[in-house]
This record gives structure tokens, sequence and C-alpha cells, in this order.
């Protein structure tokens, strides 16, 4: 993994933000080839029914739930394939949890606090790594979307945007991956251990405008993806609100699953 101390002063705090995007531009050039040459990034077995094209199409966008375990396996099947990944934006996420998710950590670049200049630090990657998660920290505005749009089809690129309240769906987003409905195991009356969690996990895109749902462990037994059950179709579309718990969990869990 590389990039925590290179992308430091990626903080609201620095003078130097600008700067360090550009070395950090020209770090990776030297490390990654400038386009890719495929036109779909793999995902997960347990993922492929989700996609027409059972992959992530490059040079575009897709808006993701905010959830760490979601973005880590939507990074796992590219990373192992020997893929570059990036997320921006998101503290949080684990790179033991990471590891789990079977992503290779010498190739995962991680700028977890770039404040205001999280579409700056975002574009500078693009030009050089093929898959990207990316938490806005602001509403982009339009013309800045379409720039960055450009420069993803232009070099091959594929964003996935984490939805929130204060940012909402990506503009010109190919489609959308949420996940929703989850149940956790282990937990009894008072007693027991989490040992994993049930999700379900439903994509609807432009071109496929009938939602694809699958039903899976995240995280499984071993704390990577596992898949549950059979693909189910034919769902109403989803809410934002719909991507969160359901009413029936409980009520201590809603922290936990939420950030998970």
């Amino acid at each position: 993994m590389i990039g925590l101390d290179a992308v430091t002063s990626l903080s609201p705090a620095s003078d130097s933000r600008a700067g360090e995007v550009l070395r950090l531009r020209r770090e990776i050039s030297r490390m990654q080839r400038r386009r890719s040459e495929h036109t779909l990034l793999p995902l997960d077995p347990a993922f492929a029914a989700l996609l027409p094209e059972e992959g992530l199409q490059t040079g575009t966008s897709y808006t993701v739930s905010p959830s760490p375990s979601l973005v880590l396996a939507l990074l796992s099947a590219a990373s192992r394939k020997g893929h570059w990944c990036a997320v921006v934006g998101m503290p949080t996420l684990g790179v033991e949890a990471a590891a789990a998710f079977g992503i290779d950590l010498a190739r995962l670049i991680l700028v977890p606090t770039p404040g205001e200049r999280w579409l700056a630090a975002t574009s500078a990657l693009a030009e050089v790594v093929p898959l990207i998660v990316v938490a806005p920290g602001t509403r982009a505005g339009d013309a800045d979307v379409s720039r960055l749009s450009a420069r993803l089809r232009d070099r091959g690129c594929t964003l996935l945007v984490t939805e929130s309240p204060g940012t909402g769906r990506w503009p010109q987003s190919e489609g959308t991956i949420r996940l929703h409905d989850p149940h956790w195991h282990g937990l009894g009356a008072g007693w027991g251990l989490l040992s994993d969690c049930t999700v379900t996990v439903t994509a609807q895109t432009r071109h496929s405008p009938r939602p694809s749902s699958v039903r899976v462990q995240l995280p499984g037994g071993h704390g990577a993806l596992e898949a549950v059950g059979a693909e189910l179709t034919a769902l109403p579309a989803l809410s934002p609100e719909r991507s969160s718990l359901g009413e029936s969990a409980p009520p201590e869990l809603l922290r936990w699953a939420e950030a998970g």
C-alpha cells in the first residue's frame, strides 16, 4: 500500500496540497500504465450477476452505498487481477479488512482526508489508476463533473462514488449499486458473538433499468465475500432510504451495520 505519507499534506490545514497532488501523479505515473486496455473490470463471482456485462465498465462512474464492506468487495476482484486501486475520502477504511477481502495492499492507494481537495486528488489518480472509490466531501459542480467524466473516458478509469445526504447521486452515473436489508448472525437474546452478516446488493444501470439483486454474506465467515443465495430479479427500484438498515434490525446493530 502506498500513499499514506505521500498524501498527508492533502489535509485542509496544509499549504502544499496542490504540489502533493502533482507529486502523487508523477509517482503513480512511474508505476502504472497510462491507459487501461480493458473494457470491463472484473467483479467477484458472487457479484457477477448484478450487471449485464458481469463487470464494471471502464471509463464510467457508478453510485454506490457508503459501506466499507461493499467498497472492499467491489475492489477485490480487480485487485486480485493485478489492477491498481485507490480510495479517496474514507478515513475509516481498514487495511486489515482490505487484506481479508484479498486486496493487494502493495497496489492500494489511500487518500484518507483530502478535505476540499477530494476532486483534485480523484482527477489526478484517474489519469493512472483504473479503479477509484471516492467519498465526495462537497457537492461537485456540473462543469467539474463533466471534466472528470471526460478524463475517465480518456484514461479508461472506473469511478465508484459513495452517496450521502449531502452529495446525493453522482451526475452522469452509469448506474447504482446499493446494499440493503442486512441481517447479522450469531447474536442471541442478550448473548452471543456477531459472526457474519447477510445482505442484499442491488444494481441498476442506464442500459439495464430492471434491478438485479444477489444475497451475500458481507462479511462472510472468513471476512470476505460469500454468495448465499440465487439471483433475484424484477425488484422495484430502491430509494436512497432503502439502502440503509431494514426496520427489523436490532437498535444496537444500527451504528455497526451502517459503518460496515
